[in-house]
């Protein structure tokens, strides 16, 4: 994250947000499973086996989507080569709106499972030669960075080179908040405010200019 510039560095620090908005709705909604955060949904699968063979299921279920909408995130980055971020984003941005339209027509299986793919497409926003640079719906190895780089700051190396990291994880903090926040007051409707989020961001992605194909 240290290698992208301070514009990029937001825009990942927004998208974070927009994971953690849309994260808090999702685990609210399914009473303990996650949207985004695959790590947790893993462990659900397991003690599911141990415990109850539909948690299992429902785990595994978000799982594969999520890795679905990965794919997906993937091909859509690939088809728009250098416009990469801003495409994605549009991507996410119309699975976030088909999941707000679907949750409007009552279909709540359907509003989950776009969730879910829209969650694992972002990460494709900042994905260089098939790798993921930053991970914007989970933060382990954003924590991870971050105690690292406060390590090197107390043994002379950059006083601030934790700060990206801290913003990361603050992002995802505060969308999740907001994500609570407005579902309770408006339920899956609140999905529409990450489509907006998603599609201002992805204007943004646009004036900051090309990345590399």
């Amino acid at each position: 994250m240290t290698g992208y510039d301070r514009r990029l560095r937001l825009l990942a620090a927004c998208l974070s947000a927009v994971a953690g908005y849309v994260d808090a709705i999702g685990f609210i909604r399914l009473g303990g499973f996650f949207v985004s955060f695959m790590s947790g949904n893993t462990t659900r699968v397991g003690v599911g086996l141990a415990e109850s063979g539909a948690a299992a299921k429902t785990a595994a279920s978000l799982i594969l989507i999520f890795i679905l909408g990965v794919i997906s995130g993937a091909v859509v980055g690939r088809m728009a080569k250098a416009h990469r971020r801003p495409m994605v984003l549009l991507f996410v941005c119309g699975l976030l709106a088909l999941a707000a339209i679907a949750a409007g027509l009552g279909d709540g299986r359907l509003a989950v499972a776009a969730m879910v793919l829209a969650m694992g497409a972002e990460n494709a926003v900042f994905s260089e030669d098939g790798e993921v640079r930053i991970g914007v719906t989970y933060m382990t190895g954003t924590l991870v960075k971050l105690g690292k780089r406060i390590t090197a700051a107390l043994y002379g190396g950059d006083p601030l080179g934790w700060a990206p990291y801290l913003l990361l994880w603050l992002g995802l903090l505060a969308g999740a908040f907001l994500g609570a926040t407005a579902y309770s007051q408006m339920g899956l409707t609140a999905l529409w405010g990450a489509a907006l989020a998603a599609g201002a961001l992805s204007l943004v992605a646009a004036k900051i200019g090309p990345d590399a194909a």
